[in-house]
């Protein structure tokens, strides 16, 4: 179960976690021209459904992201908030990238934390905190007939185990958790930016190339 002391900060976490990734799924749901409905059901699933395949595999059901009512409430706030304002918005490319990758690192460093708080070894611990990072984003690219980003050669999964490794070591270290998260979210945000700046790929296999 969650210690008292961390159940604010990963309320806080997962909150801010789900505005960003609510506020990217919107937008891709609007680039790709869908109605009211369709920006609600992005932004609900790109925000929640990470959490919930989390909250899930380690016991803890209902999900917030159903049994707490802020969690849909934030996600909807931040669809209609894209939804209303998205016609003084026109750069919206490089605000879907920001968005996304400040959602995967908040959402690394929750589930991560979360998992190690419900009794997990920090390795499982890790690889929870990258399925709820790449959860919600791995569905709305389904959802709107793109191939999902963790599943390209870009650095995308592997920033958020990044930041997962670094809550989960240090979290075995006997490092305070704020300032464990703030580190952790900072290398998966960074090394995700900088991977899009640098276009930094995962090796391919070269029978990818063969004729």
């Amino acid at each position: 179960m969650i210690a008292k002391h961390l159940a604010p900060l990963l309320l806080g976490l997962d909150l801010a976690g789900t505005f960003v990734f609510g506020i990217s799924g919107a937008i891709a749901a609007i680039e790709k021209r869908l109605d009211l409905f369709g920006v609600m059901v992005l932004a609900f699933v790109t925000a929640l459904a990470g959490g919930m395949v989390r909250d899930v595999l380690i016991g803890a059901v209902p999900p917030e992201g159903v049994a707490d009512w802020r969690y849909p409430a934030v996600a909807f706030a931040a669809g209609a908030i894209v939804f209303v304002g998205y016609g003084a918005t026109k750069r919206l490319d490089r605000a879907l990238l920001i968005f996304d990758a400040a959602g995967l690192s908040l959402f690394a460093v929750s589930g991560t934390q979360k998992a190690l708080a419900y009794g997990l070894n920090p390795f499982m611990a890790a690889l929870l905190g990258v399925v709820t990072a790449v959860g919600g984003g791995t569905i709305r690219d389904v959802l709107v007939a793109e191939v999902p980003k963790v599943l390209r050669v870009e650095i995308y999964a592997a920033a958020a185990l990044a930041g997962a490794a670094i809550v989960a070591v240090g979290s075995r270290l006997g490092v305070p958790a704020l300032p464990l998260a703030i580190a952790g979210a900072a290398a998966c945000f960074s090394l995700r930016i900088v991977a899009i700046w640098r276009r930094w790929s995962l090796p391919q296999s070269p029978a990818a190339f063969a004729d």
